[in-house]
């Protein structure tokens, strides 16, 4: 006889209690119920979650920050032509400049200056310029570095994009 058979006298050797495995889960199910509820009701973690709505402030108590000091100058619109190689064959693209009140009435003086120069940046560009994700972030910083140029230093505090659209 091989010494792996098992002699009939002799009983198979005993499986392993699944009880820890059962005891394990119900300690893990009840921690973590135990959990959700210390951080639910604001034991655990901060205040909280209230469904209700909060109630309103005193008016005295909040606070207000005053708004900057800025006037809006138009720059009238501009239509761009784009190249026989682009998908589409003009671009249209308005544009007003945020700037301080100071100075609002020398950038006006100045804007065709300004409305040369977004000429001259926007038709040097590539089609795949235009129609690349995120263009007009990457777009919006390069032209108003070019108008704070032109302008002078201070006197352009953002450029806001009010129209750009290809067709």
């Amino acid at each position: 006889m091989s010494d792996t058979t098992v002699a009939e006298g002799e009983a198979a050797p005993p499986r392993p209690s699944k009880l820890p495995l059962i005891i394990g889960v119900v300690l893990a199910l009840a921690g973590g119920g135990g959990g959700f509820f210390a951080v639910q009701s604001g034991l655990l973690g901060g205040a909280a979650v209230e469904t209700a709505e909060p109630a309103a402030a005193p008016e005295a108590e909040v606070e207000t920050i005053a708004l900057p000091d800025v006037v809006y100058v138009e720059v009238p619109q501009l239509v761009i032509s784009l190249g026989a190689q682009a998908r589409f064959s003009h671009l249209r693209f308005r544009a007003s400049l945020e700037v301080p009140k100071a100075h609002g009435s020398e950038v006006e003086a100045i804007l065709p200056r300004v409305q040369d120069v977004l000429n001259s940046y926007l038709r040097a560009l590539e089609p795949a310029d235009l129609e690349a994700p995120g263009a007009l972030i990457k777009l919006r910083g390069q032209m108003l570095r070019r108008v704070k140029l032109v302008a002078g230093e201070g006197r352009v505090r953002d450029l806001l994009v009010l129209e750009f659209v290809l067709n």
